[in-house]
């Protein structure tokens, strides 16, 4: 998407955030896990860096309330030195020169309108796709549902049941059943386009700690097949006869 030059607004009237969301225990674990996976786990592919946030503020009017994902992933941006400057608080596309490419929202009733006031909003603000997951199935299967912007427009990619690949970008989200802390549930997660997740901070080190036990246990299932070699070459030797088999 081509970026828009800088320019500058005046935004003293704006209000930034109200400190008002109030989330159930699901969404904000599941929105913790979209954050924390990709921000500490994930590079794209050309290095370029890369922001994504929650709950925060997408101001795509000045004069427009802002539309606020659950999270979203702007690609191509740093969060700017100063995070406490006004301009730096929340997501202004005029500041940042583009809309962010994927927004999330996840569905806790039907007065979110996400696939009806939402959906027309995000197609506004820009962004390149749309992603709503419905784990509760509030507006009925598909649990996930992708969409792609088409000439200002959303239109649902039929292909996105369990997962979808966001070529352009390296990235890709898909459904997975599993503990996050101590809730377990299925939930959305981020993945490599052959499918493999972008594992969370815990998971890595889990990974990290296996390979090292199994390191650990190979070295000692070679002192103890050395210490075994050994025994039996000594044995040998007092018998007279060479490990070896040398005269």
């Amino acid at each position: 998407m081509e970026t828009l030059e800088k320019i500058e607004v005046d935004i003293s009237h704006i209000i930034t955030e109200d400190d008002a969301p109030m989330d159930n225990i699901f969404s904000e674990k599941q929105q913790r896990l979209l954050a924390e996976s990709l921000e500490s786990h994930w590079q794209s592919p050309d290095g370029a860096p890369f922001l994504i946030a929650v709950n925060v503020g997408v101001f795509y009017g000045v004069n427009l309330p802002p539309i606020v994902p659950d999270a979203f992933v702007s690609f191509g941006v740093s969060v700017p030195a100063n995070v406490w400057e006004k301009r730096n608080r929340s997501y202004f596309i005029w500041e940042y020169g583009k809309p962010p490419e994927i927004v999330i929202e996840v569905v806790s009733n039907l007065d979110g309108g996400e696939l009806s006031e939402k959906l027309s909003k995000y197609a506004a603000v820009g962004a390149s796709y749309y992603v709503v997951y419905d784990p509760a199935e509030h507006y009925g299967k598909p649990t996930l549902r992708v969409f792609a912007l088409h000439r200002g427009k959303y239109v649902s990619l039929e292909t996105a049941q369990d997962s979808f690949i966001f070529e352009e970008y390296g990235l890709g989200i898909k459904l997975w059943r599993g503990s996050c802390g101590t809730m377990t549930a299925e939930w959305l997660r981020w993945c490599l386009p052959n499918g493999e997740l972008v594992p969370t901070g815990s998971e890595t080190r889990e990974k990290l700690e296996e390979e090292q036990n199994r390191a650990v246990q190979a070295e000692n299932r070679a002192d103890r097949a050395e210490a075994r070699a050994e025994r039996l070459a000594a044995k040998l030797r007092a018998l007279g006869i060479s490990p070896n088999g040398d005269e």
